[in-house]
């Protein structure tokens, strides 16, 4: 009889991956089924199990997958704060192209694609010269911004406001409202609200990170 080892054949690991994380944009993740998933690769649900155990482990291996590119994008010997930048913003592109990476992370807090973010962000914040006892709680405060920030514009890019049509409609209406608001209770944001319409998510979520290291450096 052939082992889990011994087998080989054209459905590898790496193709059901593939093809689970093109189900997982397209249709979320209850629509990411051993049955729909067979059909797409047109194949058995048993040549799949021979490959991937259940739902829980596909889905731990196809946000691994997301993760894994991201960080093979950042180049060795990157200037460690641009490293932190590069790795931060390819998660944040990462959820917003994938919002199931951003809730499959924060389920599996323990699972190799969480770790392999958390590694690199504490990595370079060594390579920076932050010291060892602020380290933890340095990359922590970074981990979770990233997480955070990223699963919140995921969400938010896909909420829809009555009548508008596109994003600088959708913050448009909120722009409105916040003008309208008290002027006594809500000075800040009636400010914010002429930049609001068409500030840059990225340049903005780029902005909190540098805020975050400037601390960890000032610290150190």
């Amino acid at each position: 009889m052939a082992t889990r080892a011994q087998r080989t054949d054209a459905l590898s690991k790496e193709r059901i991956v593939d093809a689970a994380i093109e189900i997982l944009d397209t249709e979320g993740e209850k629509g990411l089924t051993f049955r729909t998933l067979a059909a797409r690769l047109a194949t058995g649900a048993g040549a799949i199990y021979w490959h991937v155990a259940n739902k829980d482990e596909l889905l731990a291996a196809a946000t691994d997958g997301v993760v894994t590119r991201v960080v093979a994008d950042v180049a060795r010997g990157e200037n460690p704060r641009d490293g932190i930048r590069i790795l931060a913003l390819g998660v944040f592109d990462a959820i917003d192209a994938h919002p199931w990476v951003g809730t499959q992370l924060s389920r599996e807090p323990w699972g190799a694609a969480l770790l392999q973010i958390f590694e690199g962000l504490g990595g370079r914040l060594q390579e920076l010269g932050v010291p060892r006892a602020q380290q933890f709680n340095s990359a922590s405060a970074l981990l979770n911004y990233v997480l955070g920030a990223a699963a919140q514009n995921a969400a938010n890019a896909r909420l829809v406001l009555p009548g508008a049509t596109d994003r600088s409609d959708f913050l448009g209406g909120i722009a409105a409202r916040w003008t309208e608001l008290d002027a006594a209770r809500y000075p800040f944001l009636r400010q914010a609200a002429a930049e609001l319409p068409e500030h840059d998510d990225r340049e903005q979520f780029l902005a909190g990170i540098d805020l975050i290291l400037s601390g960890c450096l000032t610290e150190s």
